[in-house]
C-alpha cells in the first residue's frame, strides 16, 4: 500500500487534522506500506514557510515519518497544464467566464445542480453560447476551464470506469460533481486536476481521506479513465467534529495541535482524544 496525506499550508493543523493523518498513518502500518506526504499548496496567496514548518513538526511530534523528498504542488504547475492541455484536446472541459453570482442565479431551483452535499459541486448548467463566451473573453473578463460531463460521458461511451470506495464497487458517475473547475485562466490547475496528477505520479494505491470527499472520487476516476491513469482504492473516514457537531476548521484557533503542545498535551492525549 501507498497513500498519503496531503494538507495545504494554509494554516496550523487541528485535531480534525491529525485524526485524518493518523487514520492514514495507521492504515499504511498495518498493510506494511507507506505513507506519503504531499503540500497541496496551489493556493499560492495563502500558503506560508511558516505552515509548511508547522506541519512537518506537529506530524513528527504525533510519531508519524514519510519519505522524502516532500512534493510541493506549487513547483510543478507545468505538471498540471500539460494535463489540462490533454484535457483541452479531447473536448473534455470548456471556458466558463460567468461569476458564482451568476452561476448561483442561474442555478436556482435547477433540477439538474450538482451534489449540494459535496464542497467541491458544481451546478450541471447549459453552457453559454461560444461567441458571448469568447466576446467576454475578448473584454478581458477572467474564465474558468470547467468540466464537461456531457463530452465526458460520450468520450467514455465504451461503459462507465468502474471503481473501489469503502469495499464497494462503484460506476463512476460523470455528473456527480457537475462542470467542476478544473482550472483558472491565472491558475494552471484546481484540487481535482492537481490530486489525479499526484496520485499517478507517486504511484499512490490507497487514497483515505475524509467523507466529505466521497462525492470527488467519482470526478476523479472520471478524469483517471479519459486520461489514461491507474485507479486507486478509495477510503473516506468519518469527520471529526466539536462539542457543537460541527467539523474542526483552520479558523478553530484553540484546538490547533500547536495550540495544545502548549498547554501541555502529549501525542498520546490527541490520539486518545480522537478515538485512535
Amino acid at each position: 500500500m501507498i497513500t498519503r496525506f496531503a494538507p495545504s499550508p494554509t494554516g496550523l493543523l487541528h485535531l480534525g487534522h491529525a485524526f485524518s493523518a493518523l487514520t492514514v498513518w495507521q492504515a499504511a502500518q498495518a498493510a506494511g506500506g507507506t505513507m506519503l506526504l504531499r503540500h497541496e499548496d496551489i493556493d499560492t496567496t495563502r500558503a506560508r514557510p511558516a505552515f509548511y514548518t508547522a506541519i512537518e513538526e506537529d506530524l513528527a511530534w504525533l510519531g508519524l515519518s514519510w519519505p522524502a523528498p516532500v512534493r510541493r504542488q506549487s513547483e510543478h504547475l507545468d505538471d498540471y497544464a500539460a494535463m489540462l492541455a490533454r484535457l483541452i484536446g479531447l473536448g473534455a472541459v470548456f471556458r466558463c467566464p460567468r461569476t458564482r453570482k451568476e452561476l448561483a442565479e442561474a442555478a436556482a431551483g435547477a433540477p439538474q445542480a450538482g451534489d449540494a452535499a459535496d464542497p467541491f459541486a458544481a451546478p450541471n448548467l447549459p453552457r453559454l453560447p461560444e461567441a458571448e463566451v469568447e466576446r467576454r473573453i475578448a473584454a478581458g473578463e477572467s474564465f474558468a476551464w470547467r468540466f464537461d460531463p456531457v463530452a465526458a460521458a460520450r468520450l467514455l461511451a465504451g461503459g462507465a470506469p468502474v471503481f473501489e470506495a469503502d469495499g464497494v464497487v462503484l460506476e463512476a458517475d460523470p455528473f456527480r460533481l457537475g462542470q467542476a473547475i478544473l482550472a483558472r485562466k491565472d491558475a494552471p490547475a484546481s484540487y481535482h486536476l492537481c490530486v489525479v496528477h499526484d496520485d499517478a505520479l507517486q504511484g499512490v494505491t490507497d487514497v483515505i481521506r475524509g467523507a466529505d470527499l466521497a462525492g470527488a472520487a467519482h470526478l476523479h476516476v472520471t478524469l483517471q479513465a479519459l486520461l489514461g491513469l491507474p485507479v486507486p482504492r478509495y477510503h473516506h473516514h468519518r469527520l471529526l467534529t466539536g462539542p457543537d457537531g460541527r467539523r474542526f476548521a483552520k479558523r478553530d484557533g484553540a484546538v490547533t495541535l500547536q495550540a495544545l503542545r502548549a498547554q501541555g498535551w502529549t501525542a498520546d492525549r490527541v490520539r486518545a482524544q480522537v478515538g485512535l
